[in-house]
């Protein structure tokens, strides 16, 4: 069987996501080299820029355009929160407002977790030296 791959993969699509993603990241950058705020403060940033982007409808906008370059960075974590939030609250009320973000990013929060543990039995951690 002859495969073309031209037709198989959406290479528009790959651009555009490519170019989204990278952006976040070139802002986060801009972020750790220009700016005193911390790495945590930056993913707070992100994260908390995603879920208001997402409850204000704005970021779905960037996702439909970028589609993984959008929904994979911290950003897109985000989204996916206030999304999950506002999904939970149409089907519980009140009580979907808190359990619905973490229903809806479950799976990333429980991948987070199993392969930040798998590389710590791997890697050999040290503490930092003061």
């Amino acid at each position: 069987m002859n495969v073309n791959w031209m037709n198989v993969f959406n290479w528009m699509s790959l651009l555009k996501s490519f170019v989204v993603g990278g952006v976040i990241c070139v802002i986060g950058q801009i972020l750790i080299d220009k700016t005193k705020l911390t790495p945590a403060r930056i993913l707070v940033i992100f994260v908390t820029s995603g879920a208001v982007l997402g409850g204000l409808g704005i970021y779905k906008y960037l996702v439909d355009f970028a589609g993984a370059g959008a929904t994979v960075p911290l950003t897109g974590f985000g989204y996916n929160l206030a999304k999950g939030a506002i999904e939970g609250v149409k089907e519980t009320g009140l009580v979907g407002a808190f359990t619905g973000g973490v229903k809806a990013a479950a799976g990333g929060i429980a991948a987070a977790i199993f392969f930040g543990y798998i590389a710590a039995l791997i890697s050999k951690p040290k503490m930092k030296k003061q």
